[in-house]
């Protein structure tokens, strides 16, 4: 299993790499598709390539698929991660960082119920290694691993398995169910619907597609509705449930907890390695950061 695991781990790390290569190469196919289909002059940044471009683009479409519009789709090595979830609802553990406090604890177990299909899991004394290895012997598809300083919930790792990403962020402002004004009502657990508000850049969509696979495919008619809004590059988390009271009125009902997420880094790959590659990282101290939008 060891042998396995390691032989498919090399085969995504050359089919990522390869990726990367070929990038570029795609991208220029598009624009030279677009410019066709709308009868304009080739660009002129690939203009010196247009005859070999083309004949690739006729004969050889490689890494390109075709949308459900007709349009030219790049698939890359995040539609591999994520493979599993067009025929699989995820399975995720959640746990907490050692000896965690009561207020952690609880907020661990409001997770548990916010992500279906989730396990909570103490952490006790395993190390990382050993919590991916027990994942992916039951058959997980992500973990979470909340963090706390001073008994506030301060940070969250979602790793997804078997082959990553990892993604960091900072947790701001924890409300929990029971902290919120209004009376806690009795949590439904049907598969929510999900909303992504402000999410408009190439690490947006990454970021998003990490959030949204945790949870599986709602029904059309279910009630509950979680809303992932970022502002300012923090996501800001909200749990409704809605109500019709007639043809022109809904009424929400805020169920809770609320948080801010502070995305700060993204792995290309799991926890129990160190040396995977960074795919992104918040460089906050930088000249040009006030004035920079990550998301």
């Amino acid at each position: 299993m060891l042998r396995k695991n390691i032989r498919l781990r090399k085969e995504y790390l050359f089919k990522k790499e390869k990726e990367l290569k070929e990038r570029a190469t795609n991208e220029k196919k598009l624009l030279l598709k677009k410019a066709i289909d709308e009868g304009k002059a080739v660009p002129f940044s690939i203009k010196k390539d247009a005859a070999e471009l083309k004949h690739q683009l006729e004969n050889d479409d490689g890494n390109v698929d075709k949308g459900v519009d007709g349009t030219i789709v790049l698939r890359s090595h995040i539609d591999d991660e994520y493979e599993e979830a067009k025929y699989k609802d995820p399975k995720v553990m959640i746990t907490t960082s050692r000896d965690p406090s009561s207020r952690l604890m609880q907020f661990q177990k409001e997770m548990r119920l916010i992500i279906p299909n989730s396990v909570r899991v103490n952490r006790g004394s395993y190390v990382l290694k050993g919590l991916v290895k027990i994942c992916q012997d039951n058959d997980f598809s992500d973990i979470i691993i909340l963090h706390e300083h001073k008994g506030e919930p301060d940070g969250m790792i979602v790793c997804h398995l078997p082959f990553g990403p990892t993604a960091y962020f900072g947790i701001h402002n924890v409300i929990l169910r029971h902290d919120l004004k209004e009376k806690a009502q009795t949590m439904s657990e049907a598969y929510p619907h999900l909303i992504f508000d402000g999410f408009n850049t190439r690490l947006g969509d990454r970021l998003s597609d990490i959030l949204k696979y945790l949870f599986p495919l709602p029904k059309v008619d279910t009630k509950r509705v979680m809303t992932f809004a970022n502002n300012n590059d923090y996501i800001s988390f909200r749990h409704h449930v809605y109500k019709k009271e007639d043809h022109e009125t809904v009424k929400l009902k805020e169920l809770g907890p609320r948080f801010e997420l502070k995305p700060y880094q993204i792995l290309l790959g799991t926890l129990d390695q160190p040396n995977a590659k960074k795919e992104w990282v918040l460089r906050p101290y930088m000249n040009t950061a006030a004035k920079r939008k990550a998301l």
